[in-house]
């Protein structure tokens, strides 16, 4: 795994360059934007950015540590297949890593809605070492493969549980994410919320879509660093079509919100909030609401918070920072086929 961590890293040095990013990404960014506007030049930079932070020579050390002394069962190299979700740029990467990473193939079935870059990613890392054109393939039909990694909606893991039981398998549903303000927080945390709550116009698993605050908690301060640091998606006509259309039911039906711009809060108990809505919940001892968000686990990706994960981490995860909390790397050098 030392090796392949290496050549990553050489990626990852790559990858930290604007001007190496531009070279090479630029223009399949503004082809990916025209083929789906969610995915904005800003987010789809941000997004291979985060991807630097990952492979940068620390994390990477991190991640070394972490699973040096396990040890992986002697077998042949198995083909993975992996059925992306397409909700934010490049959201197959971490299985792309892991598969890689462990010594395996990697056969990704990528999204219509997000097949531009991370082919591009993989021809740079093939360029770095050629030996994995070999171990990279992307297809428009599975087929062939040892073990499957899926993710979708909630609805569409009933299919993947019917086609791809007798296979080893993950299987990923519809997760949200929430925060936990106790009111002490610092206008710089505040921001870091903000950019957790509208990166990728809240579309990710990792996006905040919910809020539980204290009883009487003053929203002003909030509202007023939301709409600032939330511009960069104000003039974006999808966005603002579902933000229009949430206030014209909102204010038909006589829901209370509160407006800030380009998100609405809304009191409303549930995880997952609309496109530009955000759910909050008051609370008066937190204690139940750590009860239920355990009880809750498997609805949830992420919780920020003083007690949490630090504001401003939601959309900067680590490579240890598994989706759905399952350990893709053990499970691949653990995985009988």
């Amino acid at each position: 795994m030392n090796y392949e961590l290496n050549i990553f890293q050489q990626l990852g040095q790559r990858l930290s360059s604007l001007q190496w990013v531009e070279e090479h990404f630029g223009e399949a960014i503004e082809q990916q934007y025209r083929e789906n506007s969610w995915f904005t030049p800003e987010f789809c930079r941000y997004a291979l950015s985060a991807i630097a932070k990952m492979l940068a020579p620390e994390a990477l050390d991190a991640y070394y540590a972490h699973y040096k002394d396990v040890a992986p069962k002697e077998a042949p190299r198995k083909r993975v297949a992996v059925i992306s979700a397409g909700n934010i740029p490049m959201a197959a990467f971490h299985d792309f890593f892991c598969i890689l990473v462990s010594g395996n193939d990697y056969q990704g079935k990528l999204s219509s809605q997000d097949k531009r870059l991370l082919p591009i990613l993989a021809q740079e890392l093939i360029h770095i070492e050629p030996k994995f054109a070999e171990r990279i393939t992307f297809v428009d039909r599975i087929a062939n493969f040892d073990a499957v990694i899926a993710t979708g909606s909630n609805n569409s893991s009933r299919y993947f549980s019917y086609y791809f039981d007798k296979y080893p398998h993950i299987l990923r549903k519809n997760r949200n994410s929430v925060a936990i303000l106790d009111g002490s927080e610092t206008e710089e945390e505040l921001r870091f919320l903000a950019h957790d709550i509208y990166l990728y116009f809240g579309l990710g698993c990792r996006s905040i879509s919910k809020l539980f605050v204290p009883k009487d908690y003053d929203f002003v301060p909030f509202l007023h660093i939301l709409t600032q640091e939330s511009q960069p998606i104000a003039l974006h006509h999808q966005f603002n079509n579902n933000l229009d259309y949430q206030k014209a039911v909102h204010l038909m039906n006589q829901i209370p919100y509160m407006d800030a711009g380009t998100f609405l809060l809304v009191e409303n108990q549930n995880y997952a909030s609309p496109i530009g809505m955000l759910y909050y919940e008051y609370y008066d001892d937190l204690n139940p609401i750590k009860q239920r968000l355990t009880t809750d686990s498997d609805q949830l990706q992420c919780i920020v918070g003083h007690s949490a994960s630090p504001f401003g981490s939601a959309q900067n995860p680590s490579l240890l920072d598994y989706p759905d909390g399952v350990d893709v790397l053990a499970w691949l050098l653990a995985c009988d086929v």
